[in-house]
């Protein structure tokens, strides 16, 4: 069975990038941006401003694959009608589908969205908005009772109607039981090869991030090609190679 290929993505160019990667599968638009792109500690500060704004970048790239965009934190909390008017502005910006994170506890919040007709991607094991609750950013299944959670929770999901399950940073014996045990398609990050899927952040993709988590992998040094790319620049400038006449009209051309 061919895996499924998810990456996030927050901005025109990157989106128009990804889009002509005919392999992948899903755009994340995900409140990971908090962190990579504004330089928040966590993603308990992004807003349903800046996730319509990004989600809007990312469509207007018009890519083939399906968007999915995260509804930030406090955006379906505090009860049904909330959720599903915020899930409403994120369709209305572009995405294809949302995702939440929680499990049998937004059971009721998921069958509201997904009965206005919005698809719902669901989201368990370490979630980033709930890590004050987790006790911080650690690798979920071991402790007493937390594997028979993320199954209750998994299953619970699927009967409030998610298409798909994101299972975070859990550990993989237990991604693999939850990803056999439901019907929808589970896509991994940090919790091994089992799943249906993978999804990582395209900044460490990309080697641009400050801090890799030990599950994301770097497929390039872009901080290094862009640091000598504007060291380059500046030494051009300083020594008067740039601009050169190509660079520039002159009355006299």
């Amino acid at each position: 069975m061919k895996k499924i290929v998810m990456i996030t993505s927050y901005d025109y160019p990157t989106a128009k990038i990804v889009s002509e990667v005919e392999e992948v599968d899903a755009i994340l638009v995900g409140d990971s941006l908090g962190m990579v792109v504004y330089g928040l500690p966590n993603t308990l500060g992004v807003t349903m401003e800046m996730m319509v704004r990004h989600t809007q970048a990312v469509a207007r790239a018009n890519p083939k694959q399906l968007i999915v965009s995260d509804m930030p934190f406090m955006s379906y909390e505090p009860g049904i009608r909330d959720a599903v008017i915020n899930a409403g502005e994120l369709v209305r910006a572009g995405a294809d589908a949302v995702k939440l994170e929680g499990g049998e506890e937004m059971s009721d919040v998921v069958k509201a969205i997904v009965r206005a007709g919005i698809p719902v991607m669901g989201h368990i094991g370490m979630t980033p908005q709930r890590f004050l609750r987790l006790g911080g950013f650690r690798t979920v299944g071991k402790r007493e009772g937390e594997r028979e959670r993320l199954l209750k929770d998994a299953e619970a999901l699927e009967d409030a109607g998610v298409f798909s399950i994101v299972i975070e940073n859990a550990y993989s014996e237990i991604a693999k039981e939850i990803t056999e045990k439901v019907s929808v398609p589970v896509i991994c990050i940090g919790s091994g090869p089992h799943c249906d899927g993978q999804v990582l952040v395209i900044h460490d993709v990309l080697g641009l991030g400050d801090f890799k988590p030990y599950f994301a992998k770097s497929y390039v040094d872009l901080k290094r090609v862009i640091g000598d790319a504007v060291r380059q620049y500046a030494r051009e400038v300083l020594s008067g190679a740039f601009p050169s006449k190509e660079h520039y009209k002159s009355l006299e051309s």
